[in-house]
């Protein structure tokens, strides 16, 4: 039952309910019914995972998310980590999180990944890690493509959160799973093929007002280009960079 996760269903249903934002699903009938799988999701948003995870619901499974181990620092989330099958990922030392993805993959949970690690603020694919692509070759599972979109609108980088009653829509549409290819680099080409392809479609069928913050500049939006958008990434890490050398001085 894991009372835990089932709290956290129950909260985020609510949340959303509260919102005032409707998310509409699509493609859910491509969650596999049983067995693991690496659902990859594209990153735009600091909230859109638990649009992730209410698709998962609907169809009655659970997404394992694999998170930044320091999210272990935080007494509350911690406990929810333990207690929800949430893998904890050390990026200086990853190997742990994914030896543990792996046992999960083979155990029958479909473990969650992000696959461009950090937001993208031009709301197109970055460039992915291999992650996503080495977990499904070894543990031999599918990849399940899943886009969420409509929750930059509500908090991303870079503007200002809206987290009230704004009545924000949401899409989340679940792909058709891939299988693994036989190599690692065929794998995570057509996985991002097939992210790609999903992204665009539900972008175009949803409103992209002119000019728009958080509409892609490919559809007449103000985001970031991608290139734009990676220097922007480039000083942020540099400022950070600064930052703990100042720490580590004192």
């Amino acid at each position: 039952m894991e009372p835990v996760f089932r709290m956290l269903e129950i909260a985020c249903s609510a949340g959303v309910a509260v919102s005032g934002s409707r998310i509409t699903y699509r493609g859910l009938e491509n969650y596999p019914k049983h067995g693991g799988a690496v659902v990859a999701i594209n990153h735009t948003s600091y909230i859109d995972w638990m649009p992730a995870a209410l698709s998962a619901y609907q169809v009655r499974r659970r997404l394992r998310f694999m998170i930044k181990s320091e999210m272990q620092e935080v007494k509350v989330v911690n406990f929810l980590i333990k207690h929800s099958g949430t893998i904890p990922v050390d990026r200086k030392a990853g190997a742990g999180a994914y030896a543990v993805a792996v046992e999960q993959l083979r155990a029958g949970e479909l473990v969650a990944v992000y696959p461009e690690a950090t937001i993208s603020r031009s709301f197109e694919l970055k460039d992915f890690k291999s992650g996503a692509a080495r977990m499904a070759v070894e543990a031999q599972v599918p990849i399940v493509p899943l886009i969420v979109w409509g929750a930059q609108r509500r908090w991303t980088k870079g503007h200002p959160r809206k987290l009230g009653r704004a009545k924000i829509p949401m899409t989340v549409e679940v792909g058709t799973p891939i299988p693994p290819a036989e190599t690692i680099e065929l794998t995570d080409t057509a996985m991002r093929n097939a992210m790609t392809d999903l992204l665009h479609q539900v972008q175009e069928s949803y409103e992209h007002p002119p000019g728009a913050y958080w509409v892609p500049r490919r559809l007449g939006g103000s985001a970031p280009t991608m290139e734009e958008a990676k220097a922007l990434d480039e000083a942020e890490l540099a400022e950070r960079a600064r930052k703990q050398a100042e720490r580590q001085s004192r």
